[in-house]
């Protein structure tokens, strides 16, 4: 599986990269604007990523306007919702606007921060992406 993990926060970064180890080879971008062209570039070379754990609070460019940009850029290329990325966003904020939100944005996840393992895992294989 081909991963892009976009996290601001160096901690959680590294969390993420050892939970998803086992499952692939994950690239990271720190920022909403590092995770388009990542996701710009694996389009072009027609080895897009499978799973996209994006964070929502960033700065320069948040995960929700990242959110749109990459499924617009999916889109651009003739790939559908059900054919993209699936996308997981991954914040602190669990209000059901900030849900809402994402989902409106076609996400395909949501977990709130702690990143929890079970619930990683439980989400993952839920999207069909393990078993």
């Amino acid at each position: 599986m081909k991963l892009l993990i976009v996290e601001d926060d160096f901690t959680s970064r590294l969390l993420l990269q050892e939970l998803l180890k086992p499952y692939g080879l994950a690239h990271v971008a720190a920022n909403g604007r590092e995770a388009v062209e990542a996701v710009r570039m694996s389009l072009e070379s027609q080895l897009p990523y499978d799973l996209i754990c994006l964070d929502i609070m960033m700065p320069d460019m948040d995960g929700q306007e990242a959110l749109r940009e990459i499924r617009a850029l999916e889109e651009s290329k003739g790939i559908s919702f059900n054919q993209g990325a699936k996308i997981v966003m991954i914040s602190a904020l669990t209000d059901m606007h900030s849900k809402i939100s994402a989902f409106s944005g076609l996400c395909n996840g949501y977990l709130g921060k702690p990143i929890r393992k079970d619930k990683l895992l439980e989400e993952l294989s839920s999207l069909g992406l393990i078993s």
